[in-house]
């Protein structure tokens, strides 16, 4: 059976899933990083300046929220 292909990107391995889980660092960055433009669409903000004019950003903050929630995630699901 073929796996799913989510807009050309492969899932990740049932082995970097499985490393994470076990807390292996580099695992855990290689989810992150495979997660990371999702989160950053999560975290696109769009600010305006004194003038009015609209200026489209990623709130670091959130996303440094998110990504530890993901972590903590991964590490209670071993």
């Amino acid at each position: 059976m073929k796996q799913p292909i989510f807009k050309g990107r492969e899932p990740l391995p049932d082995s970097v899933i499985d490393a994470a889980c076990a807390g292996d660092s580099e695992a855990m960055e290689l989810v992150l990083l495979h997660y990371d433009g999702y989160i950053n669409k999560l975290c696109t903000r769009t600010l305006y300046d004194a003038n009015g004019q609209p200026h489209v950003c990623i709130d670091e903050y959130m996303k440094r929220r998110l990504q530890i929630k993901l972590i903590h995630t991964i590490a209670a699901n071993d």
